[in-house]
């Protein structure tokens, strides 16, 4: 069984930074080369059957331009303007089928559903190419793409996509542009985590054990999931180690927790082997806007399932008023 710190050290785990010299100014100048291009959003309604929800095809710009796609669905009989949450994706899928996300139309919501670029697999099947080539020779998945320098490493594009993600669902007319929520699970969560810190104004984040937090003591802990990506390439590449945590920290979600001022609801649990739950304490800590957490004692990194969700419902009704 894998374990971590104890839960009484977790309870008040709060690691120093590791926030690279010129952060702010690196995550500007990334936002303002994407805003260069235009969003150019499109919502193509879609008949999906689904008869109770407007279902939409949706495209808009990401990094470099690049079109992203995903899915934009709003229950048919809710008024709007309405609260939107904004669904980022686990790692290695897509944005799966329209039918796949009703969890938040049928609580009142619109959802805009991001595809994540370069990212497919069999019962998770994704749209969105990735254009851009590895910068430098990695081990296969995302997390050694472009390592060496932050300029090029996959999740500066993934992390651009999101915000123009929240742009895209809050210039849409059925949509409440200062009620908009961002949430995801694992890589979704690293995102949703990440906006907190990249995207004013946010209503709120549903941020369940959120990969790419505390990514240096994730790799001292665990080599599972795709932090094991990393240990394979450190294993070959031992002198990249340094450069290679230093593009890294760019990306770490500590350093966006600490810029937050949305209201958040975490989830963590304590048998996560993919994501140790000391790093998910460790943002819950770090954040810097109001915050709770659930903590899930015998659940590894499906966390909490249908009770996280559970509480997200019932965290989005208190915020909401609904």
């Amino acid at each position: 069984m894998f374990t971590d710190l104890p839960l009484d050290e977790l309870r008040r785990y709060r690691p120093p930074l590791p926030e690279p010299p010129g952060f702010d100014a690196f995550w500007q100048r990334t936002l303002d080369e994407a805003r260069a291009h235009d969003l150019v959003p499109r919502f193509t309604e879609t008949d999906t059957g689904l008869s109770q929800l407007h279902t939409d095809d949706v495209e808009f710009s990401g990094f470099g331009g690049h079109r992203i796609r995903g899915w934009f669905l709003r229950p048919r009989s809710a008024p709007g303007p309405l609260p939107c949450v904004v669904q980022y994706l686990g790692y290695g899928g897509g944005r799966l089928l329209p039918h796949d996300w009703l969890l938040w139309p049928s609580a009142g919501y619109a959802t805009l559903v991001m595809d994540s670029r370069g990212q497919s697999g069999p019962d998770r099947p994704g749209e969105t190419p990735d254009p851009v080539a590895a910068a430098h020779p990695g081990v296969p998945g995302k997390m050694t793409q472009g390592l060496l320098d932050p300029g090029t490493h996959y999740y500066r594009r993934l992390y651009t996509d999101a915000v123009r993600a929240v742009e895209a669902a809050r210039g849409h007319p059925a949509v409440d542009a200062e009620r908009i929520v961002v949430a995801g699970h694992s890589q979704g969560g690293a995102l949703a985590l990440a906006m907190t810190g990249l995207v004013p104004g946010l209503a709120g984040a549903l941020i369940d054990v959120p990969f790419l937090t505390h990514i240096r003591r994730a790799l001292d802990v665990t080599d599972q999931g795709p932090y094991g990506e990393l240990a394979r390439y450190f294993a070959g590449q031992r002198g990249h180690i340094d450069t290679a945590l230093h593009t890294l920290d760019h990306f770490d979600g500590l350093n966006f927790a600490v810029r937050a001022s949305a209201p958040a609801l975490f989830g963590t649990a304590l048998r996560d082997d993919v994501v140790p739950p000391s790093t998910g304490f460790a943002a819950y800590h770090h954040y810097a806007g109001e915050a709770q957490l659930e903590v899930w004692r015998f659940n590894s990194h499906e966390g909490g399932g249908g009770a996280q969700r559970t509480a997200e419902i019932r965290f989005l009704r208190e915020l909401f008023g609904t």
